[in-house]
């Protein structure tokens, strides 16, 4: 019985506490650990699943208690039993490297609260103590901010890549931003078995030398060493080669001398390189001693005077007029340097930064970036729109950017436009001209006109949020709740930076389920419907019991399945199908109707999982396969030869004929036959099996979970009854399958379950149907029913209802930036929608659907510039194509290199960001119609 005990609890060691006792023990442990914290302390990651279960089971009410204190865990979920061992294997990243030496790797993509949670080192201790599992992922509390008094987990160190020379040696280590250059030293000596004194350590950014690492104090944070940069470890195995770098090492703050030093070290490399010096934008302030050498070995080729904020290469770019400098891809930069080309190229942005814009920066707002990221992107505008063609090598702006976005740093491909999204708010923030923002409260409409009400928003908003962004950038939409029970209406006017439309041409969306029946008259199937994208539970069910012809006297028991086991029965028609994900596992079960008092059983698949040399005794048990439920009356005494009859039935189809012929060896057997305990066929009748007439066959090897929560084996004494409480609605069987019993039956249809949604190759026909944009505007401005995990709070109810929401345009920018939503993203994996979108030029007219009935003049807009993605989402690559005004033509910015294009090739189905510009008045009465501006703060384009 240990071994089923452990299957079912996984308690490790020691008296099990009660869940209410776990929980207020790790409560009291939690708060003094917090109240505690400090720099250097650990603190370790755990799947958020095991912990969403943990507080589950810790959380659950009393009345899951019967009068006589045992657990009525046939009434409750997997989720309120005590979770097993804890299992942070979906965290783990299983590729290793034979030049890695990071240890366990956790995938690159985790998010907190989503995917894992942080506990304290007591916390995870006491955890590991009652429950065992892991692995363990500790990670350190350092201390971050600009002031550095605040504190952090360090979830990701820096992954740097080592190399050797001139041995060719090189590795992967892991390593706290905050450890300092001399560990990384010795560090690298270790790991290479080097001598501290015949290695110098190079910023290696771009596999070429760009700055000597000697001082021994400074932090890698400090030095702007990024995720996966390379660092090159300098051997010189000679007299010379060991006097020179004790000599650097030691020179510091002797710059002609050091420059001579480092001239000897970077001759092969004169001919091309800068070497990025380390200043900080922050009102020019130096970050350490460090710097000026840095500075001081700034060499370029002879003759060119040194850029010291942005290395320079020789790649040229063609074109006559100005705003054709091209940037260079400093690895996977592409979407940096695609949309940071728009929004250079939008003409309040460019004559806004190349004026005096440093009198608005707002150096104390603690949502910005103290001036740091304005000045970075102000000091890169001007750049490419300074005289000559040669192309810019972005590094100083993605430092910036990797310093205050993590997100961004290292280099890996990402998603233009969420650096877009951060760029406009992080730039509004640096440049917001309010420096004290007071406290604005906006009412709720209660029937005020909208007018009134969207002008008191918008006031309000700007009380708050004043920048060339605001002027340029934002617009203001309407939106409208409605409560589904009270019908409470609620309408609040909100401010918008850009608009994400959906590409669905339609409302709906396919959706994959298995179908099991429990009468064992038919073979497991997959059936795909397709449903209404917003739609409820109940359209599932109805479109499942259309399409796999379900009678009149049954019904469909929806379930998801998650690692063999039930993680929920989907009861409520109400459940909105937006709660569902793509890559979860539906089964359907046909169960008969039936007026009879019924019990529901769960029927769980496991097999044998034995280590090496272990005795059977050892073995254990692990689920396998997908669960299975049916029916069993409960009218009268139910057996232990009831609950095998039924589990027969339900696994027949499965059966190998070859089985059958066996029927008649000695082995303990029972005779399946009609019986009233078992579940009704479709048609009324009692289950039989693949014959018709009584069959002698094996007996399962069942385990019956009973309400203490003990196994009991009901492969013996088939006459025995089972005792079951009068409040209980469902019983819970384990089936073990043996290698032997595996042989019996054909389980490929247990082990094969589809995803409700399975990614494949784009179809012709998707890739050539085009959709319009005001389709997609129109799907986006579509009443639609809020998520589960976005409910509203409705004032009249006092509780969260999942109301309706209504969005209308309500005030336009002079910028409008329009996203294509090409990408989704589940638990495992991202998908591309590669839909061709045609997208106006000219004249794109949103006068109708603006709300605001009072504003009498057209909104008409122009394309002026987009970004666009070619191929999948991991290998993809992202360009631009933008109109220079001046020259009215169109050009395609493909980071260095630039080219004219015609105007009919600006529209692809690799559109992604749109940026499109308000008429002026002129152009728009030339068009048969006049255009201004529904913008207060607008400043005309020229």
């Amino acid at each position: 019985m240990t071994e089923l005990k452990v299957e079912c609890n996984n308690s490790c060691g020691g008296p099990q506490l009660t869940p209410e006792e776990e929980r207020v023990l790790i409560r009291d442990i939690a708060i003094t650990s917090e109240n505690n914290s400090q720099e250097g302390d650990s603190f370790y990651l755990i799947t958020q699943r095991w912990w969403q279960h943990w507080i589950d089971y810790v959380n659950q009410e009393q009345t899951n208690v019967t009068n006589d204190g045992s657990s009525m865990l046939e009434n409750c979920d997997s989720s309120s039993r005590r979770p097993a061992s804890i299992d942070n294997s979906d965290l783990i990243h299983d590729a290793n490297s034979e030049e890695s030496n990071v240890g366990i790797e956790i995938h690159d993509t985790l998010s907190e609260g989503r995917d894992y949670v942080l506990l304290p080192q007591e916390v995870w201790n006491q955890l590991y103590s009652w429950y065992g599992g892991g692995p363990a992922l500790a990670r350190k509390v350092i201390s971050s901010g600009l002031s550095q008094t605040e504190y952090a987990v360090e979830v990701y160190p820096l992954r740097l890549r080592l190399f050797v020379m001139p041995k060719g040696d090189r590795c992967i280590v892991r390593i706290s931003k905050k450890e300092t250059i001399g560990e990384l030293h010795k560090r690298a000596c270790e790991l290479f078995d080097l001598n501290l004194e015949q290695v110098c350590i190079w910023d290696y950014y771009g596999q070429r030398k760009h700055a000597l690492m000697n001082d021994m104090d400074r932090t890698l944070d400090d030095a702007n060493l990024q995720m996966d940069q390379d660092i090159l470890v300098e051997v010189h195995n000679n007299a010379n080669g060991t006097a020179l770098s004790r000599f650097i090492r030691s020179a510091q703050g002797n710059g002609s001398t050091v420059k001579e030093a480092s001239s000897f070290l970077l001759e092969p490399y004169k001919s091309s390189l800068s070497i990025a010096g380390g200043l900080s934008a922050s009102k020019g302030a130096s970050r350490g001693g460090g710097t000026e050498l840095s500075q001081s070995l700034n060499l370029t080729s002879q003759g060119r005077e040194l850029d010291n904020t942005y290395g320079i290469s020789t790649v040229t770019t063609r074109g006559s007029s100005g705003g054709l400098i091209g940037l260079q891809n400093l690895g996977n930069t592409c979407f940096m340097n695609s949309a940071i080309q728009c929004l250079v190229h939008t003409s309040e942005f460019a004559k806004y930064f190349q004026e005096d814009y440093h009198q608005e920066i707002n150096w104390q707002n603690p949502l910005g970036m103290v001036g740091e990221l304005a000045l970075a992107f102000g000091e890169l505008l001007r750049r490419l729109w300074a005289p000559g063609r040669t192309a810019i090598a972005p590094r100083q702006f993605k430092m910036k950017l990797a310093r205050f976005a993590p997100q961004f740093s290292g280099y890996n491909q990402h998603d233009s436009q969420e650096l877009l999204a951060f760029l406009l708010d992080g730039l509004h923030e640096d440049l917001n001209r309010v420096k004290h923002k007071p406290y604005k409260k906006s009412k709720d409409a209660d029937g005020r006109p909208d007018e009134e009400v969207a002008d008191e928003y918008w006031a309000n908003h700007i009380a708050r949020n004043d920048s060339i962004i605001v002027d340029v950038c934002q617009g203001q939409y309407k939106s409208t709740l409605v409560c589904p029970e009270c019908h409470k209406i609620s309408v609040t006017f909100d401010p918008f930076m850009y608009l994400s439309l959906p590409l669905q041409s339609t409302t709906t969306r396919s959706m994959t389920v298995m179908i099991f029946t429990c009468d064992g008259s038919a073979l497991p199937f997959a059936c795909t419907v397709t449903v209404p994208k917003q739609g409820r539970c109940r359209d599932l069910i109805n479109a499942l019991s259309s399409a796999c012809s379900l009678k009149n006297n049954e019904d469909l028991k929806l379930a998801e399945v998650r690692n063999h086991l039930f993680e929920r029965f989907l009861e409520d028609p109400l459940i909105s199908l937006s709660a569902i994900r793509d890559d979860d596992h539906l089964v359907a079960y046909k169960i008969p109707k039936s007026l009879k008092k019924t019990l529901l059983m769960r029927l769980i698949h496991r097999c044998q999982e034995q280590e090496m040399g272990a005795t059977q005794a050892a073995q254990n048990w692990k689920p396998f396969g997908t669960p299975l439920v049916s029916l069993i009356s409960c009218d009268e005494v139910i057996t232990r030869g009831d609950i095998q009859t039924v589990v027969h039935t339900m696994l027949s189809p499965l059966l190998r004929s070859e089985s059958l012929r066996q029927a008649d060896t000695p082995e303990p057997c029972l005779s399946l036959t009609a019986s009233e305990k078992s579940c009704e066929s479709s048609s009324g009748e009692a289950c039989s099996n693949k014959d018709s007439n009584a069959v002698k066959l094996f007996k399962l090897p069942l385990q019956l979970v009973e309400e203490s929560n003990a196994c009991i084996d009901i492969s013996v004494g088939e006459d025995k009854a089972i005792k079951l409480s009068s409040t209980s609605t469902s019983i819970l069987v384990y089936v073990d399958w043996s290698q032997e019993l595996l042989e019996k039956y054909d389980t490929r249809y247990l082990e094969n379950l589809p995803e409700v949604f399975k990614y494949g190759p784009v179809n012709k026909k998707s890739r050539t149907e085009p959709l319009s944009l005001y389709t997609c505007l129109e799907a986006f401005l579509r009443e639609e029913p809020l998520v589960p995990e976005d409910m509203w709070y409705c004032p009249k109810c006092k509780e969260r209802r999942q109301a309706s929401k209504k969005l209308d345009l309500w005030r336009l920018p002079e910028v409008l930036v329009i996203h294509l939503k090409r990408f989704s993203y589940s638990r495992s994996m991202k998908h591309k929608l590669e839909t061709f979108v045609n997208f106006p030029i000219h004249d794109f007219d949103l006068t109708k659907y603006i709300a605001n009935k009072n504003n009498t003049q057209r909104q008409i807009y122009e394309l002026y510039a987009l970004t666009n993605h070619y191929g999948g989402m991991g290998s993809g690559h992202y360009t631009a194509h933008i109109k220079l005004l001046d020259e009215n033509r169109w050009y395609n910015f493909d980071d260095t290199h630039i080219s004219p294009i015609n105007e009919e090739d600006v529209k692809s189905a690799a559109a992604y960001v749109l940026f499109y510009r308000r008429v002026k008045t002129s152009d728009a009465i030339s068009n048969g119609g006049k255009s201004g501006s529904g913008h207060n703060n607008g400043s005309s384009l020229k």
